[in-house]
């Protein structure tokens, strides 16, 4: 692939990646205004300099939707994915609405006696990967998916599926349809592990459906008893362990229950009250933060929402909400947005705007008997840097509470 002629669409981390392995490259960037060149001789430029004629690829950064100018001006236009489907070895995607770096992560952890590696999303681009690995675990987000026509995997184990990225994809079933797509691809051999929506999807591959925790565990013949993961962290581990028995046909309890969680998602701490609270940042959509209310079901919730929800419905937040025993603290730039629902669904809200107004509210009703929980149901961007920020300050303001 040396000396072709490479656009790149952004300049980030898969990018980059790219250009230093076969470039120099030109990349073309909304931040850029005028043309340069970086250290490494890559040519920088402003995308209406942007000329489809001069390029044999052009790759776009995960996220580039499809409306954009350069996406819709391209004519040799490939995926990351498709640029190294035939450096691709055995490989196992994991996509879905959550859980996808959790799941990720876990399987790596399982199959690190078999040198297996990750990337893809999880970190590390498919450019930095080594060849030599003899199993590459890819997080795969919809956006990847999106742009791919020829590259798949070998075991592809999708995530239940909720409302994300709408405004991205343009609707639910682009969003659907850029999830399924590697099932299009996959051959007679080839595993799927589906959720029960999406059972009727033709392909090839040999399909597992399940619905819960549940169908999991009866298919594999596994006893969650012996798993120390709840919550949504039960169905990652069962997958994981799900991929482990199909390549290997093993079922080790001691090995997944060895795994340490990233912080962020479901993540308890204490006071110096021993008021429990759980920082769960990483809960940027509906989805994963109903996973966390199912999780804490039992106890009275003090529940921190908010931030930028781009544009998703959030009426399938408040119908499950109405079941709990639970008092919402609204942030973030949809804050109003949550007071009006909550007003609506009879839901008691307290309108904070800001992380730290919250949380001195919620010290005022906290208990040894209730949960203090962020769990927003939004992106941080329209206030922190990153949803790590985000649960960091929740975790330094929750943690100074007297």
């Amino acid at each position: 692939m040396k000396n072709q002629n490479i656009a790149c669409f952004g300049y980030g981390k898969t990018t980059r990646a790219i250009a230093k392995r076969f470039g120099p490259c030109t990349f073309f960037d909304d931040k850029f205004t005028l043309p340069s060149i970086d250290e490494e001789g890559n040519f920088l430029k402003p995308i209406d300099e942007f000329d489809t004629r001069l390029f044999t690829h052009e790759i776009p950064s995960p996220g580039f939707p499809p409306s954009h100018i350069l996406i819709q001006q391209s004519q040799h236009l490939i995926s990351e994915y498709d640029f190294f489907a035939d450096k691709m070895l055995f490989s196992i995607w994991i996509s879905g609405t959550n859980g996808k770096t959790t799941t990720t992560q876990m399987i790596e952890h399982l199959l690190s006696d078999k040198k297996a590696i990750s990337g893809g999303n999880i970190g590390t681009p498919l450019a930095n990967m080594s060849t030599e690995a003899p199993i590459w675990i890819l997080e795969t987000s919809s956006f990847s998916m999106h742009y791919n026509h020829t590259a798949r995997p070998n075991i592809y184990a999708l995530l239940p599926v909720t409302p994300d990225h709408v405004s991205w994809h343009g609707s639910m079933q682009a969003y659907y349809d850029a999830k399924l797509k590697p099932l299009s691809m996959m051959k007679e051999g080839e595993v799927i592990i589906l959720p029960k929506m999406f059972a009727d999807t033709p392909t090839n591959g040999f399909k597992i459906i399940y619905e819960d925790e549940k169908d999991l565990a009866a298919y594999f013949g596994f006893d969650p008893s012996k798993i120390k993961f709840k919550g949504a962290f039960l169905m990652d581990a069962m997958i994981a362990m799900g991929i482990d028995k199909i390549l290997y046909d093993r079922c080790d309890y001691d090995r997944i229950n060895a795994f340490i969680l990233d912080p962020h998602r479901q993540e308890e701490f204490r006071d110096s009250r021993n008021r429990l609270w759980i920082n769960d940042s990483k809960a940027t959509n509906i989805d994963a933060t109903l996973a966390a209310l199912r999780t804490y079901r039992d106890y009275p919730i003090l529940l921190i929402l908010g931030g930028d929800d781009k544009g998703v419905a959030l009426e399938e937040l408040f119908t499950p909400l109405k079941k709990y025993d639970v008092n919402v603290y609204a942030i973030g730039s949809n804050a109003l947005r949550l007071e009006a629902l909550c007003n609506q669904h009879n839901i008691p809200c307290s309108l904070c705007h800001t992380i730290d107004i919250a949380v001195d509210q919620i010290s005022k009703k906290h208990t040894r008997h209730t949960i203090a929980m962020l769990s927003p149901a939004a992106a941080s961007l329209d206030q922190f840097t990153s949803y790590a920020q985000r649960g960091n300050l929740f975790r330094e303001l929750a943690k100074a509470t007297k």
